[in-house]
């Protein structure tokens, strides 16, 4: 990172607490395998499909809709997708991280 004797950022301190408080409590840091990172990255692309076709869809709906009470449902529903969709792309991307190298 920085020269030791230059100023840190916020975000330096934050990243130093967060290491300490790792090692503190016994979280071992393991470097990511370069198929981990491929696997990873090839996960955040199809999430990050998943969630522009799940946003057209969704406007598309909206469009074709004029009661405020259905729009609103529409806007639930939207949510609840967006939300399944991260938790799905998040396990996946922890289960990949816990896998050994």
């Amino acid at each position: 990172m920085a020269d030791d004797d230059a100023p840190k950022t916020a975000y330096e301190i934050a990243l130093e607490r967060l290491r300490k408080k790792d090692r503190e409590e016994g979280v071992e840091e393991r470097p990511l395998s370069d198929q981990q990172r491929n696997e990873i990255a090839d996960i955040r692309k199809f999430y990050e499909a998943r969630f522009a076709e799940c946003e057209i869809l969704h406007r598309s709906s909206l469009r074709k809709v004029a009661d405020p009470a259905e729009q609103e449902t529409l806007e639930e529903h939207y949510r609840r997708d967006r939300e399944r969709l991260g938790s799905e792309r998040d396990r996946k991307i922890e289960t990949i991280r816990e896998q050994d190298s």
